[in-house]
């Protein structure tokens, strides 16, 4: 690849380059459920801009290229959530949405006192299924979206407070 990818967070700069690559990657899960109008298809920008001003986001780059994005917020009982984990088509299964993944965990726990985790994934979405219960979270219920899609909710608890190494 000649270059190494590296894992920031994201700034107001970011939005439309997420945006962009959201709809991209989102498409697979799309056709999976014949949906076309689920949450990440649907989401604007102003909305995108939103959550990098008030909650964590991530993204990892590729040169200057954004290549993966994740978001993280917590409730008021202290859970992190997680959402909207993608990494681009041709980049993915090389590990990048797990490190992705940890460094969402990281700073919810660090910057939020996230003291559990919680994110969700569609019914059908085996490899997302697969990439979360790698990474220790159990299904705990489903729900079905507004968007009409059934959703696997997960959790983990949170480990103790770990340093995350935001590189290669």
């Amino acid at each position: 690849m000649g270059m190494s990818v590296i894992i920031s967070a994201a700034d107001a700069q970011d939005a439309e380059e997420i945006l962009k690559l959201q709809y991209l990657c989102f498409q697979s899960e799309a056709e999976l459920y014949g949906n076309y109008r689920i949450d990440p298809l649907v989401q604007t920008l102003d909305s995108v801009r939103a959550e990098i001003a008030e909650s964590l986001v991530y993204v990892a780059r590729l040169g200057d290229e954004v290549v993966g994005s994740v978001r993280g917020s917590t409730d008021p009982e202290g859970t992190g959530r997680i959402g909207r984990l993608c990494v681009h088509p041709r980049l993915r299964g090389h590990g990048l949405g797990a490190r992705l993944l940890r460094a969402a965990e990281a700073g919810l726990a660090d910057q939020r006192a996230a003291t559990r985790f919680r994110l969700h994934t569609g019914h059908r979405s085996e490899s997302n299924l697969r990439l979360y219960q790698r990474a220790g979270y159990a299904a705990v219920g489903n729900t079905t979206g507004e968007d009409g899609v059934m959703m696997i909710l997960l959790e983990k608890e949170a480990q103790a407070p770990a340093a995350y190494v935001a590189s290669a």
